[in-house]
């Protein structure tokens, strides 16, 4: 990062991977989508798990990721998922992030085994090392996986520099482990939010720098974030109830998924809701019931009054 760029931070929203009936990406409802976060005041956009990056093939990987820089054209910062199953496919990924005008690259560990902690040491290192770029570590665990030690992210930062080395933590009990890698970094660690915004106001008090929510409700994240920012509580929690309400209904990542989709739609930016499949979780129609109520009710508070 150069002197005169901006610290990544505020609202990243993760954006989620519109398809075609017959099942490829579909690039004119992305533009779309990317274009409307941006007007939604976001301060980027990440591709990551919930763009289904583990679903894609390794071109389509590679495809999602240059086209979304080109569509931003320097507009925001982009972060770029790069982990993989071995060292050589991150730190490949990782340059390939780079040499497409990624801002940071996003990591998670390999998700088939549970790699002894010197070994995962050591696969961050490879992915820092190997590009200019800041690195963000991702304890995706909250979906896959299982939860990367404080002792190790805080390892990971001491030795490469808090300019180099972010995280986005979510394995729980989150706020407490969140703090623990906070005091463990002396306050250093720049960490981003990732729970779909249902965690952001007990993060934020916690010393977050941003935000990874998905793109359904990316007008109630960004004003909620605003909010906190400016230290109105009142409006933080009429914001902060309907968001973790819906949230609260996204155990898993097929349900984020699902239910994104559906307020995506809904919201008439995507065309329908296809996930690839298999999938763990098929949404029932009473479920979507309540989360159009909250939706509504989100709607109705962020309306100028």
């Amino acid at each position: 990062m150069t002197s005169d760029e901006k610290p990544l931070g505020g609202v990243l929203p993760v954006f989620q991977t519109p398809y075609h009936e017959n099942g490829d990406i579909d690039y004119a409802v992305l533009t779309k989508e990317l274009n409307w976060l941006l007007e939604s005041g976001v301060d980027g956009v990440v591709m990551a798990m919930v763009s289904e990056v583990l679903r894609l093939s390794h071109a389509e990987q590679r495809e999602l990721a240059a086209k979304t820089c080109e569509i931003i054209q320097g507009r925001c910062p982009v972060v770029l998922s790069v982990g993989g199953e071995s060292t050589r496919i991150a730190v490949e990924n990782a340059k390939y992030a780079e040499s497409v005008g990624a801002a940071a690259a996003m990591a998670i560990p390999p998700v088939s085994i549970g790699a002894l902690e010197h070994e995962l040491f050591a696969y961050y290192t490879h992915i820092i090392e190997a590009i200019a770029i800041p690195v963000i570590v991702q304890d995706a665990s909250g979906y896959v996986g299982k939860p990367m030690s404080i002792t190790l992210q805080a390892d990971l930062m001491n030795t490469h520099g808090a300019d180099k080395v972010l995280f986005k933590p979510e394995a729980t009990p989150i706020g407490p482990r969140l703090s623990a890698l906070r005091d463990a970094t002396d306050g250093k660690a720049r960490i981003f939010e990732g729970t779909g915004g249902i965690a952001l106001v007990d993060s934020y008090r916690r010393g977050i720098v941003g935000t990874m929510p998905g793109a359904d409700l990316i007008h109630g994240i960004v004003a909620l974030y605003a909010a906190l920012e400016a230290g109105n509580e009142e409006r933080v929690y009429e914001l902060s109830m309907p968001i973790s309400a819906i949230v609260a209904a996204q155990h898993s990542l097929d349900a984020f998924l699902a239910i994104e989709k559906h307020l995506l739609v809904r919201q008439q930016i995507f065309t329908n809701t296809i996930v690839r499949g298999p999938v763990g979780y098929q949404v029932d129609r009473e479920t979507l019931s309540e989360v159009d109520r909250l939706f509504d009710r989100l709607t109705s508070v962020l309306q100028p009054t």
